[in-house]
């Protein structure tokens, strides 16, 4: 594996990482390198990223790496998040979002889990259109993010509480995430999973 090679398999490593980053030695291991390589590697990239002015950058939080936007960017982004026309939520969403509002406080890696697949950017979709936000951090090795739906989520589904959420024993098995999914969202009105009328 050459140099180049090995900066393309620490990029990816730091974005599937996501929120809870990665540190120097796990990406060693991962990649079957010496730490200081890695770490010398890391150093190069952050300081590529800076002078080539890409979209992203990499920072050290408490010894993991994490690969984030610009903060200089986030008007952008705000902009993208409160567009009036928000469209439907993808099938991943919705089983995310499905995921949350029953097994809630969640951690990304604990819905990855049930769900058998990275859930970053559902996650990110979700918070921006307001249906999920933070309710607080685990307590486990690096302080995971825990996830729970906000008021809106009850408002744009005419909830007064979570406790009226459907009956979805089935949903407990996490053994047909798809049909569970469908059965959940049918129950709640049969409304059609749309943001659009949330700005209304």
């Amino acid at each position: 594996m050459n140099y180049q090679q090995l900066k393309s398999i620490i990029e990816g490593l730091l974005f599937v990482s996501g929120d809870e980053g990665i540190d120097a030695k796990q990406i060693a291991e991962v990649t079957e390198q010496d730490v200081r390589v890695i770490t010398d590697i890391l150093q190069d990239m952050k300081t590529d990223f800076a002078k080539e002015q890409r979209g992203m950058q990499i920072i050290e939080i408490a010894g993991a790496y994490q690969l984030t936007t610009l903060p200089a960017h986030a008007p952008y982004f705000e902009r993208l998040a409160f567009q009036p026309q928000r469209g439907t939520l993808s099938q991943a969403s919705l089983e995310t979002l499905a995921i949350i509002a029953y097994k809630q406080p969640i951690t990304r890696v604990e819905i990855e889990e049930i769900r058998g697949v990275k859930s970053d950017r559902a996650l990110q979709t979700l918070t921006a259109k307001e249906l999920i936000h933070e309710v607080g951090r685990a307590d486990a090795v690096g302080r995971p993010i825990l996830y729970g739906t906000t008021k809106s989520f009850l408002d744009h589904f005419g909830l007064p509480s979570l406790s009226e959420l459907p009956e979805t024993s089935a949903f407990d098995n996490d053994h047909n995430l798809e049909e569970e999914t469908r059965m959940l969202f049918d129950k709640l009105d049969s409304r059609q999973l749309t943001i659009d009328d949330m700005d209304s």
